[in-house]
């Protein structure tokens, strides 16, 4: 078996990405984490801004609160540190948990405020990964090497993904680009798609909820450029985005049709769908009770 398929039958076809385990008390993160694990959840995926908690730290927590759970960075920005450190930390982690982290790795955004490498993103990433393959970590190794996966949204950064790494992650995505994704991959790569959902009847109100998440990442060249690489354009970019924008990007609703939507992704080639719960009300057990609505919901987690 491929590392990449070995990866994507431990897993699973459901994981969870949390943004705010980054923002909350380790205590109350560690608490999500188990809850994730206990729901059957095959994989959590934590993200990385200059605000928030370190992101190969707070890995660190999240595995050692738990015990089967997998966690990956989604992502690491190359900006943050250089490449000895992240091999570094990756093989930390990937000795002291055996086969439960999967490092994610990406150019992140301009905006971001890290790094001067930004108009040449596939370049910096194919750099740094020729340091991460150049072996001059000497500490104690996992059993099984730790598998990477790279932040790719546009062709050629999909096709890095698919030569260098055991797969690709994406984001803000809707299934036609996971379709297109799986035909440039091929059939082994790992594919990771992350679904922004609203577990929420009150459609008003869901709405609502997904279009701030959408309004906020409009602001993010790269995430125009790709939007406007799969046929929207300007008028999908007005107001905080368009209803047909929103709809592609978020799905909102009962469990059912939430779920629905998971399995389109599956059903378009992707090997694992990371579940990212929306909310505006703060703290984590919000997003916790979409999870658990979505875990009573068959066939999204088998």
């Amino acid at each position: 078996m491929k590392p990449s398929r070995g990866l994507a039958a431990r897993i699973g076809p459901a994981g969870v990405w949390l943004s705010v385990l980054a923002e909350v008390p380790a205590a109350e993160a560690a608490k999500a984490a188990r809850v994730v694990e206990d729901l059957g959840y095959g994989a959590l995926w934590i993200g990385e801004s200059p605000a928030h908690k370190e992101i190969f730290t707070n890995a660190a927590l999240l595995l050692s609160a738990t015990t089967r759970l997998t966690v990956a960075t989604g992502v690491a920005a190359i900006w943050a540190r250089d490449a000895v450190a992240a091999e570094g930390a990756a093989q930390t982690l990937g000795e002291a948990f055996p086969r439960r982290f999967v490092l994610g790795l990406g150019a992140s955004h301009a905006e971001a405020g890290r790094g001067n490498g930004h108009d040449r993103p596939l370049t910096a990433l194919r750099e740094y990964l020729d340091v991460l393959d150049s072996d001059r970590y000497r500490g104690p190794r996992p059993d099984r090497a730790v598998p990477r996966v790279l932040a790719a949204l546009r062709p050629r950064m999909q096709e890095l993904a698919r030569d260098r790494a055991a797969g690709m992650h994406s984001f803000f995505v809707p299934p036609a680009h996971t379709a297109a994704a799986r035909e440039r991959l091929g059939p082994e790569p790992l594919l990771v798609p992350e679904q922004a959902v609203v577990v929420d009847a009150d459609a008003a109100r869901a709405r609502e909820v997904a279009r701030e998440h959408v309004a906020t990442r409009l602001v993010l060249r790269n995430y125009v450029n790709h939007l406007r690489a799969l046929g929207f354009g300007d008028e999908d970019f007005a107001d905080g985005g368009s209803d047909r924008l929103v709809d592609e990007l978020v799905v909102c609703g009962a469990a059912d049709q939430v779920a629905a939507r998971v399995r389109e992704h599956l059903a378009a080639g992707a090997d694992h769908v990371a579940i990212h719960p929306l909310t505006r009300a703060p703290g984590v057990e919000p997003v916790l009770d979409q999870l658990r609505a979505l875990a009573a919901e068959g066939g999204i987690r088998s």
